[in-house]
């Protein structure tokens, strides 16, 4: 693992976020005359765009996908964005990637002003140069723009870069500017969703990933 800067996904990578995005989003469906009492029935919206999810999977209109958004963030930036854990063994990862001089950003589809809440509240921001997120209005909430942003205005080597996730979007978003991509499996994406994007690496643990960087 030669590569002197790694860009993380948040969700479902360095954090389960489950309880507070499916809560939130059963609070915005609610709203919006929806009763979906099975929270695991929501779990498909962790990882992709808000606003594309609830277009994908209850067939709103933008207009109607958007004020499902706003309902969404009433309870997720004050309740939702703490219903939240680091996984086990993230900050042994970080640590080692630390103490070998690597460069670390994230990089994530949700608001920059929500990841970086959630970096400070859980104590894991200070391992990273830079939080890179979506605005509230949508901008840049698509992988593949995201990292572009993030590459030029950081003014990295895609060579020398690694992006890791456990969805699509992440490998999709990477591969589009290329970069190689790791995928996790202890994520939200499944094996097929994952290995349908031929990633460069696929690691089904978190141990498994530390492990690849301890060899080097």
């Amino acid at each position: 693992m030669h590569y002197q800067t790694v860009l993380f996904d948040l969700d479902g990578t360095l954090t389960d976020p489950r309880e507070g995005i499916t809560r939130s989003i059963q609070f915005a469906l609610a709203k919006l005359g929806i009763d979906e009492p099975d929270l695991g029935k929501l779990e498909h919206f962790i990882g992709p765009p808000l606003l594309q999810a609830f277009m994908q999977f209850y067939s709103f209109d933008e207009a109607k996908a958007w004020e499902a958004v706003n309902f969404y963030r009433e309870r997720f930036k004050v309740t939702g964005l703490y219903e939240n854990r680091v996984f086990d063994g993230v900050k042994p990862l970080l640590d080692t990637l630390r103490d070998q001089g690597r460069h670390l950003y994230i990089a994530t589809s949700k608001p920059w002003i929500y990841a970086r809440e959630i970096a400070r509240h859980f104590d894991f921001d200070p391992y990273f140069k830079v939080i890179y997120g979506s605005e509230l209005d949508g901008t840049r909430t698509d992988k593949v723009e995201l990292i572009a942003h993030l590459m030029a205005a950081e003014g990295l080597d895609p060579s020398s870069t690694l992006m890791i996730g456990d969805r699509k979007h992440d490998l999709i978003g990477a591969q589009r500017n290329g970069l190689d991509a790791a995928a996790v499996g202890y994520g939200f994406g499944s094996v097929e969703e994952l290995s349908a994007e031929q990633p460069a690496y696929y690691f089904e643990t978190l141990d498994a990933l530390h492990q690849a960087f301890l060899r080097g």
